[in-house]
């Protein structure tokens, strides 16, 4: 219900874009459609060509789990996944998105909101206190597993290396991505 309330905002946001820039043609020259798609689901957004991935899928499409930490790709917080590859989103720019598959962290939930096993052995684990890093990490683990091979402890901290976390001290993080892995491909 929320989702849907959210996209009829972003909607109704667009169409205005859309008339400033048929009414401003100095404008036009500053923005691009693009087509991408959105955890599973096609879009098509008008953007200025200086916005950030995070600023759009934050601000134009409702994906609050996409933190803004450093805005300079040095935490981590703002990782998504782009064709099933992590990328720091405060620094890839939202026109480079058009034709790609885009993964937030609520494109890991199940059909009724339900938590993905990753999310779940996060709270099982105890690999997140404050939260603010926890999507970026999730996303991270999550292009680990998309990869589809079974990581050493060693592999999988450089993998998270991008991540940053002031509060855990990333031993639950890594038992966490542990348990699925073994949920996943069977254990070591």
């Amino acid at each position: 219900m929320n989702e849907e309330k959210n996209l009829s905002q972003v909607c109704a946001q667009q169409k205005a874009t859309d008339r400033e820039i048929q009414e401003n043609p100095e404008l036009a020259r500053q923005m691009k459609t693009i087509r991408f798609t959105l955890n599973g689901r096609p879009r098509q957004l008008t953007v200025d060509v200086r916005l950030s991935l995070l600023e759009m899928l934050r601000n134009d499409c409702g994906m609050t789990s996409v933190k803004r930490g450093c805005e300079v790709g040095e935490c981590g917080a703002c990782t998504v996944l782009i064709n099933d590859e992590p990328f720091d989103s405060c620094i890839y720019l939202a026109i480079w998105a058009d034709g790609k598959d885009l993964t937030t962290l609520e494109g890991l939930e199940g059909p009724h909101g339900e938590l993905s096993d990753l999310q779940q052995a996060f709270v099982d684990e105890a690999a997140l206190q404050c939260g603010y890093c926890t999507p970026g990490f999730i996303m991270a683990a999550e292009a680990i597993f998309r990869a589809g091979k079974r990581l050493s402890r060693d592999e999988i901290r450089r993998q998270i290396a991008g991540n940053l976390c002031r509060c855990t001290g990333y031993v639950n993080i890594i038992k966490a991505i542990e348990k699925v892995m073994d949920q996943r491909f069977g254990p070591a």
